[in-house]
């Protein structure tokens, strides 16, 4: 799979798939490696593009600090390296943040937008994930599942044997990062702290989709309300689930990709 040059910048990109063009945006820390399973469920409809963010993956870890600016430009430029004008967009969690940049700073580049369990900024930020790292690890692993989903407390996760076991998957991300990748990680952790478009949201001028997880505790339901109260041309759909409600509800996939094919 290919790299591309960014103003010096190296950034991985993978593409694949059938059908209109699709640009998606991952989550804080995830890369295309781990990720290739929910990349996949939108390669059936759609010719997806999709790249390691900076500082993650096999792209370069540039030095710091990062801003969303330079995450938005940084999509710009894997959507000139494969030649597309203008394509949808999918952002889930972090990848949301960039999307919402993305479209409010070039707004003729998206023709469709997926904002999936994600934040405006402000007023209405998501969890400060930055900040987990000062926790001691008994209250990291006690907040986790409450992060991915509101009701996973230790009595809820005892009763329910698949949430347990999706709560368990999800805090399983191997070895700790250390050294650059780290320092990666931690660069885009803070951007993400500095995330703020809510004055800007009007700029959005495509059909936009703001679907949130009713029990998200990293973003909650009133942060999709936020986003979709200031884009003219959006709706809110909220499913049932908390932070990866796109594989807690049935229905939440299927509509999305919908959605964006319409």
């Amino acid at each position: 799979m290919p790299d591309i040059d960014a103003d010096g910048l190296r950034i991985y990109y993978e593409r694949r798939g059938t059908g209109d063009p699709l640009l998606f945006l991952n989550g804080s820390g995830a890369t295309l490696a781990g990720s290739g399973l929910l990349i996949d469920l939108f390669t059936d409809r759609f010719d997806v593009v999709a790249h390691d963010q900076r500082g993650l993956g096999r792209t370069a870890i540039p030095p710091g600090p990062y801003a969303m600016a330079d995450y938005a430009a940084d999509a710009v430029a894997v959507l000139d390296a494969v030649g597309w004008s203008s394509a949808r967009v999918a952002g889930v969690s972090f990848g949301g943040m960039v999307a919402q940049e993305l479209a409010v700073t070039f707004p003729d580049r998206v023709t469709g937008l997926a904002l999936i369990c994600t934040s405006p900024g402000g007023a209405n930020p998501s969890y400060p994930l930055h900040e987990v790292a000062l926790l001691s690890d008994a209250e990291r692993w006690a907040l986790r599942p409450l992060l991915l989903d509101t009701r996973f407390t230790p009595e809820w996760l005892s009763t329910h044997p698949s949430d347990a076991r999706l709560a368990a998957m999800l805090a399983d991300r191997g070895t700790p990062s250390a050294g650059e990748t780290l320092r990666g990680e931690t660069e885009q952790l803070m951007a993400r702290s500095r995330h703020d478009v809510t004055d800007r949201l009007g700029a959005i001028t495509c059909p936009t989709l703001v679907a949130s997880g009713r029990y998200d505790g990293i973003a909650p339901v009133t942060n999709g309300e936020a986003i979709a109260g200031r884009v003219t041309s959006s709706e809110l759909r909220v499913y049932e689930g908390g932070h990866a409600f796109f594989v807690q509800d049935p229905t939440a996939l299927p509509e999305i990709l919908d959605f964006l094919a319409g």
